[in-house]
C-alpha cells in the first residue's frame, strides 16, 4: 500500500518500519520468521532504536508477534484468523460506502475508475494490491471517518500478502474487475442499497475464493 500523503514525512523508524513491511509482504520473510534487532539494524545500517520501534509498529499492525528472548517472529494467520478478517471487513466496509456514496465527487469516482484501468493492464502482485486498496479507499474517503478508514486500512494489510499472491491468478482477477465495475456503477447511480449489498458480496466471496485458493495451495 502507499503512504498516505498527507502524513508528515517519514522517520527513521517509519523507514525500517516500511522496508521490513514489504520483505514481509512480497515473502521474503515467510511467516515464523525471527527478525532479531542486531542483525536487522547491522544490514539497514541503523541504530537498534529505530529497528526496536519499526518492529513494535509491526506488531501493531499484526505483522509480528513481539517474543520475550526470541525477538520478532512474523506472524501468519490461520484459516480462521483470516476468516476473521473478512467478516470485519464484511460489516465496515459497506459502513464506509454507506455513508461516502452521498458525499462521493467526481474527482473519486475518477480515482477509482483510474485504478481498475491500470490493473486491468497489471501483473504483479504487488501493484495490483496498491491498485485495489486505492480503489477502494477513494470510495470510503468521503465518508470523513479516519478511525474507520484506518481500521479498514489495517485489515487490508493484515491479508495483503495472500492478496498479492491470489490476485494474480487470472480467473480471480478477472472476477474481482468485475465486481468492482459493478460496485462503481452503483455508485455513480448513488445507489446507496446496491452498491452496499454489492461490496458486501464481493468481501464475502472474496474472502471465500482466497480461504479456497490457500487451502489448495500445496
Amino acid at each position: 500500500m502507499t503512504a498516505n500523503p498527507n502524513r508528515p514525512p517519514a522517520t527513521s523508524p517509519d523507514r525500517v518500519a516500511q522496508q521490513l513491511r514489504e520483505r514481509i509482504l512480497g515473502g521474503q520473510y515467510p511467516g515464523g520468521t525471527t527478525l532479531r534487532q542486531e542483525e536487522l539494524a547491522a544490514e539497514l545500517g541503523v541504530s537498534r532504536m529505530p529497528v526496536r520501534e519499526a518492529l513494535r509498529q509491526l506488531a501493531a499492525e499484526g505483522l509480528l508477534i513481539l517474543q520475550p528472548h526470541r525477538g520478532a517472529v512474523v506472524a501468519e494467520l490461520s484459516i480462521p484468523e483470516l476468516e476473521e478478517v473478512y467478516e470485519m471487513r464484511a460489516v465496515l466496509e459497506p459502513l464506509a460506502l454507506r455513508l461516502a456514496i452521498p458525499r462521493l465527487g467526481k474527482g473519486q469516482l475518477g480515482q477509482a475508475e483510474d485504478a481498475l484501468d491500470e490493473a486491468e493492464q497489471e501483473r504483479d502482485g504487488r501493484r495490483l494490491s496498491e491498485l485495489n486498496w486505492k480503489f477502494h479507499a477513494a470510495l470510503y474517503r468521503p465518508a470523513d471517518r479516519p478511525r474507520l478508514l484506518s481500521t479498514i486500512e489495517l485489515l487490508h494489510l493484515n491479508v495483503d500478502r495472500y492478496m498479492r499472491m491470489i490476485l494474480t491468478v487470472v480467473h480471480h482477477r478477472e472476477q474481482s474487475d468485475r465486481e468492482h465495475r459493478a460496485l462503481l456503477e452503483a455508485c455513480r447511480r448513488r445507489e446507496v442499497e446496491q452498491a452496499s449489498n454489492l461490496l458486501q458480496r464481493h468481501i464475502v466471496e472474496a474472502g471465500q475464493r482466497l480461504v479456497r485458493f490457500l487451502q489448495e495451495k500445496p
